[in-house]
């Protein structure tokens, strides 16, 4: 089967010096990448620029990614009917920068356009604005594929991380969820339905769980 995985972090640039991105380091896309493509799968890995993880990645074909919008574009020219699997997992900051300020002392606001902003400043006002959403695409660009996003959450409970990959799945018209993060707990839950969950205890395990939404 034909598979597409993303993995690893998106940034977007303050300046031509700073970019903003997070901590995803590619790892859990990348061994399952391997995962798969040990099953007889072919696969293309489509991987932040920034993931640190430099384990193997054992795709058929494997292209990096910068910006959010630049990981979007990489995946609308991929879409295909012919496409099986499409597993999202990458890190796709939610939000880039917009205007730059800088307050002056009559408390006045001046919007700040430089290649590099200088540093010697007391204080910045940065906007931020949200990225291009990549999920709420994948329908259209694999109308025939299995698809799965990831929904990563620090703040909440279990139930509530549980609810809110059901509200993705439902918006985005996919067929599972991944939960995990500090608000799931250890370990990892995907999430079909409200009626179909399941809870697994590591990597290995979850990709197992993975590779039989393939079987349908």
């Amino acid at each position: 089967m034909k598979c597409i995985v993303t993995a690893g972090p998106t940034y977007e640039p303050l300046d031509e010096v700073r970019r903003l991105t997070n901590f995803s380091t590619g790892r859990l896309g990348s061994e399952l990448v391997n995962f798969l493509s040990a099953r007889g799968h072919e696969v293309t890995l489509l991987i932040g620029q920034q993931a640190t993880w430099r384990g193997e990645r054992l795709a058929k074909t494997v292209e990096t990614f910068t910006t959010t919008a630049d990981l979007k574009e990489r995946v609308a020219k991929l879409a295909s009917p012919e496409i099986g699997a499409v597993f999202h997992a990458a890190a796709v900051n939610d939000f880039g920068f917009g205007k730059v300020f800088q307050r002056s002392a009559d408390r006045e606001l001046k919007e700040i356009k430089a290649d590099k902003i200088p540093t010697r400043m007391d204080s910045l006002l940065v906007e931020l604005v949200a990225t291009p959403k990549i999920i709420g695409k994948l329908r259209d660009y694999f109308p025939n594929a299995n698809i799965v996003g990831w929904k990563y959450e620090m703040d909440g409970t279990r139930a509530e991380v549980i609810a809110k990959a059901l509200a993705q799945i439902r918006a985005n018209k996919t067929d599972a969820c991944v939960a995990n993060g500090a608000a799931y707990g250890a370990g990892f839950g995907i999430v079909k339905s409200a009626d179909e969950s399941a809870h697994y205890l590591g990597p290995a395990e979850l990709f197992e769980g993975l590779s039989k939404l393939l079987q349908k």
